[in-house]
């Protein structure tokens, strides 16, 4: 049976992130996508220059319909934008026992503010304690930890520690801001911790990887993968679609990954 997975995010019309980045690699991962929308963004590749928020009534009403009709084996969220939404979502999936991958999407790699500083507190009290994965980058750990950005590994491991102290069942901790060759992340879970090694691609087309990551995740999570094989699994996915980036030729900025690259190899013609 093909697992569906739901994706609640916001809208991303170049294609990398949000939405789209969502149902690509989901489906590329083996599973059936559903999307919830929570903002229209006008944006490229070269950045985000409008953001408008849907009605948190509208937001929860789209996740209601879908679970009125349709078995959800796996939920992944990233844009909320605001406090209010964040509590329709939490509500909305009430009762869901279907794993909750989220990744908090805060700040774009534009670096425009894709979550309003309110709404840091809502996200961590309202949400983090109901999901089974929690997907944060090195500047967003430490925006919901109140902490210093993670220099080094040993910090990312006492970081992810920390996470797991506000409730999620898990925490993969991306350390691709972390300087140097290397592009470690990290698995922990109240068993232990994993570290996830990787090698950094030398190119500028990463828009879109923690959504991509996240969304990889909940399919293979919702697929019955292990967590500890999906982890691996979403993390070398993510790593191939960086590599092939180049393949792809999508705007001036910093360009999407190639969400597709073992599929379009494949095709004929």
């Amino acid at each position: 049976m093909i697992a569906n997975i739901l994706a609640i995010a916001g809208s991303d019309p170049s294609g990398g992130a949000g939405i789209q980045a969502d149902i690509k690699a989901i489906s590329a991962n083996g599973a059936y996508a559903m999307a919830a929308i929570t903002a229209l963004t006008v944006q490229n590749t070269r950045g985000v220059s409008a953001v408008s928020l849907v009605a948190p009534e509208l937001v929860a009403a789209q996740v209601a319909a879908l679970r009125a009709d349709i078995r959800i084996d796996a939920v992944k969220i990233g844009m909320l934008g605001d406090g209010a939404i964040i509590t329709a979502v939490a509500q909305a999936l009430h009762g869901l026992t279907a794993p909750i991958v989220l990744d908090p999407v805060m700040v774009a790699k534009s670096g425009d503010r894709l979550l309003v500083a309110d709404a840091v507190a809502a996200l961590r009290d309202v949400l983090l304690p109901r999901v089974a994965v929690l997907t944060p980058n090195l500047p967003e750990a430490a925006d919901l930890l109140g902490m210093a950005q993670a220099r080094n590994t040993a910090e990312m491991a006492t970081q992810a520690r920390a996470l797991l102290e506000l409730g999620p069942g898990a925490i993969l901790l991306k350390g691709g801001h972390l300087a140097g060759a290397d592009s470690p992340d990290l698995l922990a879970t109240r068993q232990g911790l994993t570290p996830l090694p990787g090698p950094r691609h030398a190119t500028g087309d990463t828009h879109g990887t923690g959504c991509t990551l996240s969304a990889a995740l909940a399919a293979l999570l919702g697929r019955g993968v292990p967590l500890a094989q999906a982890a691996v699994s979403a993390k070398a996915y993510v790593a191939a679609a960086i590599a092939a980036s180049g393949e792809l030729s999508v705007g001036g900025g910093q360009g999407p990954t190639h969400h597709f690259h073992g599929l379009w190899r494949v095709i004929p013609g």
